[in-house]
């Protein structure tokens, strides 16, 4: 039987195709699908309500970069630079984990997701030690909640590349569930142009879609986009990751190719990796969508991420950046970074049709109240303890500020386990 729910007199705020506040609405979900947005929504009998007055309502968030599995080494490496994290944390912590410590990490991570209001992420994996880490982390998404992609990042020999994706493309074979598959491909700027060949060939032959550090060197964002060109593997939907050290006319021929970009502000500023390229990103026409990439160095929630690319972008020298709104920045922390995973059919909107992926946010706080424009509070003031109330694909998992579904006290023991076997000195 299909449940109908209510959400009754939210501020609703949509994000496509721009950022609006519609103003005072009602919001009805028909099992796992938003049904109509509007104001005044007839009764529905039987249909369970939700009394959103006082909160706004809008799309849950969408993180389109997010090494999940190192929520057990949060803030490890708060204060080094790009080959210093390489250095610690794959070549210290990484080696390190056990297929438990990947499950205790990877649900920790997306129950954090959750909790401020990330309702979809990109899960860019390369803790693939074992057939079992594999199985751990794809096991913990699922029993998080989440919507999630997977991106699976083959490791250890280079030959068993194909047959371990493809074990991993048995268990997630199609876009029906909550949890699918991306390649999270190495080359060519990391691993090297053969492995690219492999890896893009790979995703075109089993229907996938890449996600890549691309552009994140400056020695080797040229040459790397040139290859995948020359080879035509941007055919293959093609998500490039940082995306720091391209000219404007390398941005053109990723937009005609159709790429599209996740750009990690906090991180790529803190690993001194380089100054996010934003505005002439999006100027370029390509999609651009936000990801915390690793809690390492860096917060893992949307509201920190969104300030700090509108931050970023409007504070370049001579106003050059002064045309990025607020608009711009929860664009791209929703329908934008949906956009970015091939999903924005799917979430990142309220509009009729798509996934009842959505949360509501509280304003009768010191920090929250009085908001004169709903998009710039919750870009600018709002914060996880907004976050009253997260649904996916129509189920509530947090309700009334806290979640649901999951004994958090063995959550937080199992991840706290997990650390001091990792961590260890």
């Amino acid at each position: 039987m299909t449940i109908t729910q209510l959400i009754r007199n939210g501020l609703v705020i949509d994000t496509e195709p721009e950022p609006v506040v519609l103003g005072r609405a009602d919001v009805r979900i028909e099992g796992d699908v938003i049904a109509e947005v509007g104001p005044g929504l007839p009764e529905v009998p039987g249909a369970q309500v939700i009394d959103a007055t006082g909160r706004i309502v809008l799309p849950g968030f969408v993180d389109t970069h997010r090494h999940t599995w190192q929520a057990a080494i949060r803030a490890a490496a708060p204060d080094v630079d790009f080959p210093g994290y390489l250095r610690r944390v794959i070549g210290e912590y990484a080696p390190r984990f056990r297929p438990e410590d990947v499950h205790a990490g990877n649900l920790a991570g997306a129950l954090e997701c959750l909790d401020a209001g990330v309702t979809t992420l990109l899960d860019w994996s390369h803790i693939q030690l074992t057939p079992d880490h594999t199985e751990s982390a794809v096991r913990a998404l699922r029993e998080s909640g989440v919507r999630a992609v997977f991106g699976y990042c083959h490791g250890g020999d280079p030959a068993g590349l194909a047959s371990g994706t493809r074990r991993v493309r048995d268990q997630l074979p199609d876009a029906s569930g909550l949890v699918t598959m991306a390649l999270a491909a190495l080359g060519p700027e990391i691993a090297g142009p053969e492995r690219a060949l492999a890896e893009w060939r790979l995703a075109a032959e089993l229907g996938l879609p890449v996600t890549a550090h691309l552009g994140h060197t400056p020695d080797g964002a040229a040459d790397g986009l040139a290859f995948l060109e020359s080879k035509g593997l941007l055919d293959v939907p093609t998500t490039f990751v940082h995306a720091l050290h391209y000219t404007d006319e390398h941005f053109k021929r990723i937009a005609a190719n159709g790429g599209s970009v996740s750009l990690a502000p906090v991180d790529e500023m803190n690993l001194a990796m380089g100054y996010p390229a934003t505005g002439r990103i999006r100027a370029a026409g390509i999609p651009a969508g936000l990801g915390a990439d690793t809690v390492v160095c860096s917060p893992g929630d949307m509201f920190s991420l969104m300030r700090a690319v509108h931050l970023l972008e409007r504070g370049r020298p001579g106003g050059a950046g002064l045309g990025f709104t607020t608009r711009d920045a929860l664009r791209m922390a929703t329908i934008e970074g949906a956009e970015v995973l091939g999903m924005a059919d799917v979430v990142g909107s309220l509009r009729p049709g798509k996934q009842a992926d959505l949360m509501l946010l509280r304003t009768d706080t010191l920090g929250m109240a009085a908001a004169h424009d709903p998009i710039g509070a919750v870009v600018l003031n709002a914060d996880l303890g907004c976050v009253e109330t997260v649904m996916v694909a129509g189920r509530v998992v947090k309700s009334g500020g806290q979640l649901l579904h999951h004994d958090l006290a063995t959550v937080l023991t199992a991840l706290a386990r997990s650390a001091g076997a990792v961590a260890r000195t």
